[in-house]
């Protein structure tokens, strides 16, 4: 398997300064700062990025799960929303909630949350993250 790689590089302090992140692929390069982390500004943020991955990451898990089932997903949407904030000894990604809809024909209710749980369980970012609470909210559409 390959190994992948980003990059970012930071110009100043904290609060004043700003910074650059880069996927290794060349598929995304954005800007963030101290106001994208930490407020609303323009920009993206880590948080942010790892929102984006482990949506992908579940939507793809969720998808072979329903595969190996028997079953062929017309498509699986995923929201991951990661909750950041001030903890003690300073800041955290303390929850990330994902939100799931399949469109899933042939599939009972049943079926779709247990194939979802296991998704939830074994996709390799959810994995990377077990350290923060994770939440599915999981709906066959």
């Amino acid at each position: 398997m390959p190994t992948r790689t980003s990059s970012a590089r930071w110009e100043g302090d904290l609060k004043s300064g700003a910074g650059t992140v880069s996927t290794g692929s060349g598929s995304f390069q954005g800007s963030y700062s101290f106001p994208s982390r930490f407020e609303s500004g323009e920009g993206t943020n880590p948080e942010e990025l790892i929102a984006a991955a482990h949506a992908a990451c579940f939507s793809m898990a969720f998808s072979n799960g329903l595969a190996k089932a028997g079953f062929t997903p017309t498509s699986v949407e995923t929201t991951a929303a990661v909750q950041f904030g001030p903890v003690e000894g300073g800041f955290a990604i303390t929850r990330i909630d994902l939100t799931s809809r399949g469109d899933v024909p042939g599939i009972d209710a049943g079926e779709f949350d247990k194939i979802a749980a296991e998704a939830k369980a074994g996709c390799p970012i959810s994995k990377a993250l077990a350290a923060v609470e994770i939440t599915l909210d999981a709906k066959l559409v």
